[in-house]
């Protein structure tokens, strides 16, 4: 895809952006050798002076990946032919090796990063199988001396608010000019804490789901606007909403989105990107087939491939984990599950890094096949396209691979206003999120864009919280230009932005939508370690985010897939090509004459937490420039599927 213009692009292109050591200046004392190419945007944002509190021991042992760049412009074209219905290339997908050999770096390539590396006293020099990177292990003296960096540690805060130190090279990286026009990245030199957004809330955070459903003391609703409380004072003119569900059924959400028995994801692989490995997943995944009614899953239909140290530092994403796997189960209750378990004790890049290595073991398979057509991303980095470019560079380097193999890259686009990455990456599908409005007989009753205004009652009055974490991520990106497929479907309203005095026009997120607000979310089971390390009981607790979204369409696109001679893989041109017609149901925005239990969510207070209203669909401009509209928008994408419809239309394009 075509990169926006200006110097922002400059570093996210391809090719690895390479200047000049005359150019770039170091401290004082720190001169970089002539034949030295700085790497621009490769030094933490947290790597300040006055964050420092000393040295890394040169005595630590590093690892690192020196990422190698593709013949992306290739690539790139292949990846449209591909995946564009009509191209005579549509569908015929590379293997692994094939891709490696045709567009990957090359073996003379890969060997001179070796040598380099080799040269500066590394160890365990090895390209992976698909030589996208080559990969260095070494003592941070000898990293130092490799780089032109000095390692220190940074005391910085958290992505809990807390206080932390890190270690990371003070400076960009600077690498042989003999060397650099292949180099792409360089990752593994810093440990910045995980910052991905992992949407999943631990039931700890939920009121647990209550057992009563009469009217008179019910605190949530089997199915929406069941019960209507009043909202007392009343809130932005507000005088009642619906209560919360208590969690949708699989039935339900089945029910909603058109998913049948014939069509269960049968014959088909979902890879989900993980870090970490959940307690006993198979075990929640039969507990939660057995309550809701769902078939219950043979050992064949899950398995995890575990990479690094698995669970050897804990996991903060178990009960992502969960709702991953149930989400697809829900939908695609015939499709077989691969849960890839990065490794946990790797909090390099941000916690990134377990999840680009995660993202690869699915790609390079067995050289011969990727392991999955599918791979479901409920992660992403808010503010990601602000961030240093290695992290957009080596997602847009993997999901190009995907695109020539055939697997679909399926990304959340968050839990909040804005933009993230790798969301935007043009090769990625970007799942928005919706408020869903299930009637008694599993209907839609309505749906809207996941867009929250929330404020909780103290001492008698309602306190503004705006739009925070209640809201799908969306919006116009810095990076990337419109790419071709959506051309012609998103309003220039939305896509044109001023760069440099001049109008562009850009790529927009989200492609895609389904239900993420909370308020009308799943009923999640899960089972989390309990006493002595053994696995605790299967407890349920509502849950939603562009987390449960993500793996909602990856489950029906799976159902879609059933039967097909070859996957759908980077499906966004098929996508658009079906914007407006009934393959989408149009979330619409909310009126002054929608009713209002459609238009407000009320939750009681109870003993551990105050009462709770929600206005939603808010698109209040002081909290976001997204919009809810008829057609596209940046909150939901062209649409959510629309059962059978969605199906054939995109059966449509494959034999």
């Amino acid at each position: 895809m075509a990169k926006k213009r200006g110097k922002v692009l400059a570093v996210l292109g391809g090719c690895a952006v390479v200047v000049a050591a005359s150019a770039v200046l170091g401290a004082p004392g720190t001169a970089r050798a002539a034949s030295a190419v700085v790497l621009p945007g490769s030094a933490a944002p947290e790597a300040t002076p006055k964050a420092s509190v000393g040295a890394v021991p040169a005595s630590q042992s590093l690892t690192v990946q020196v990422w190698l760049k593709p013949n992306e412009a290739g690539a790139a074209k292949f990846a449209a032919a591909v995946s564009t219905p009509g191209s005579p290339s549509f569908h015929h997908y590379l293997s692994p090796d094939a891709y490696t050999a045709r567009f990957g770096a090359t073996a003379a390539q890969a060997k001179a990063v070796e040598s380099w590396l080799s040269s500066k006293g590394l160890s365990k020099v090895h390209a992976d199988s698909g030589r996208d990177y080559v990969s260095a292990t070494g003592p941070v003296s000898k990293m130092q001396s490799a780089f032109n960096v000095t390692m220190k540690r940074y005391r910085v805060t958290g992505a809990n608010g807390k206080a932390t130190t890190i270690q990371a090279n003070n400076r960009n990286v600077s690498v042989p000019s003999s060397v650099a026009p292949d180099v792409l990245a360089v990752t593994g030199l810093d440990s910045t804490q995980p910052a991905t957004l992992h949407t999943a809330t631990s039931p700890a955070t939920r009121p647990a789901t209550p057992k009563s459903s009469t009217a008179a003391t019910a605190t949530c609703s089997q199915y929406w606007a069941q019960h209507v409380s009043s909202v007392s004072p009343s809130f932005r003119g507000f005088s009642k909403g619906a209560l919360p569900v208590c969690g949708y059924s699989a039935g339900q959400l089945r029910s909603a989105y058109g998913a049948t028995a014939a069509n269960s994801g049968t014959g088909q692989t979902v890879a989900l990107i993980e870090v970490g490995t959940p307690t006993a997943m198979f075990q929640t995944l039969s507990d939660y087939a057995k309550g809701n009614n769902l078939p219950a899953p043979k050992s064949s239909q899950f398995s995890e491939l575990v990479l690094g140290s698995g669970n050897a530092c804990g996991n903060l994403f178990d009960v992502e984990e969960q709702l991953d796997s149930e989400a697809v189960y829900a939908m695609a209750p015939g499709a077989t599950q691969l849960m890839v378990d990065g490794d946990s004790c790797d909090t390099r890049l941000q916690g990134v890094q377990p999840l680009f290595n995660a993202e690869l073991a699915v790609l390079t398979g067995n050289g011969h096949n990727p392991l999955a057509s599918i791979e479901s991303n409920s992660w992403g980095l808010t503010g990601g396209e602000t961030l240093p470019p290695t992290y957009a560079k080596t997602a847009d380097e993997i999901n190009l691979r995907a695109t020539a193999e055939g697997v679909g890259m399926y990304f959340s686009s968050g839990d909040n206003p804005g933009v993230s990455v790798p969301a935007s990456d043009p090769y990625s599908l970007s799942v928005g999120g919706t408020t869903l409005g299930i009637g008694a007989s599993g209907n839609r009753l309505f749906e809207t864009g996941w867009s929250n205004d929330d404020a909780y009652k103290s001492k008698g009055a309602w306190q503004d919280l705006g739009i925070g974490r209640d809201a799908a991520g969306g919006g116009t990106s810095l990076l990337y230009s419109q790419p071709f497929y959506q051309k012609g479907v998103v309003p220039p309203s939305m896509s044109r932005t001023q760069a440099g005095g001049h109008v562009v026009t850009d790529r927009v997120v989200p492609d895609i939508s389904a239900d993420a607000d909370a308020n009308s979310g799943i009923l999640e089971g899960v089972i989390e370690p309990g006493k002595n390390g053994k696995p605790g009981p299967y407890q349920t607790f509502v849950d939603g985010g562009t987390s449960l979204a993500c793996p909602l369409v990856a489950g029906l696109v799976a159902d879609a897939q059933q039967g097909r001679h070859s996957p759908f893989g980077f499906i966004n041109p098929l996508i658009y090509s079906l914007a407006g017609t009934p393959a989408f149901h149009d979330p619409l925005p909310v009126t002054g004459s929608t009713p209002q239990q459609d238009r407000a969510v009320l939750a009681p207070a109870t003993n551990n937490y105050p009462a709770y209203v929600s206005v939603i669909d808010s698109q209040l401009r002081a909290y976001t420039d997204q919009v809810t509209a008829k057609g596209y928008d940046t909150m939901t994408g062209v649409g959510t599927p629309n059962g059978a419809a969605f199906i054939a239309g995109l059966r449509r394009a494959i034999p």
